[in-house]
């Protein structure tokens, strides 16, 4: 069974109540993340095979917002994203997905992890 490896790990923007990330919304603020994780892995956008994101307070964020956070982070639209939307455990689940699509062989660079924005949640 093949052998999977976190190579970078970057953390959304941690804001506060009204403060001065409140005008981004998730997808935006996921896309710092992913942007900065695969820089400090030194893996261009072309190489990736999946992107698997947690969301959970998706109301009024549009549809897939996987899939907008990978666009606002500069990766092709030819990548394949979805969303993971499970309470308190969105953006775990996706690691663990990635994690079992890279030890299945279907994928071999999956970028994973979760974002919400607080402050558009209605």
């Amino acid at each position: 069974m093949t052998d999977v490896f976190l190579v970078s790990a970057c953390r959304t923007p941690i804001g506060r109540f009204q403060g001065s990330l409140s005008k981004f919304r998730a997808p935006e603020l996921g896309a710092f993340a992913i942007k900065e994780a695969l820089q400090r892995a030194n893996v261009a956008g072309e190489n990736v095979d999946e992107v698997i994101m947690g969301n959970v307070l998706q109301a009024g964020v549009g549809q897939n917002p996987a899939r907008q956070a990978m666009i606002f982070a500069g990766l092709p639209d030819t990548v394949p994203p979805f969303t993971v939307n499970k309470v308190c455990g969105s953006g775990l689940k996706a690691v663990m997905l990635a994690a079992q699509s890279i030890k299945a062989g279907d994928n071999h660079i999956v970028v994973a992890g979760g974002f919400e924005a607080r402050a558009q949640a209605p």
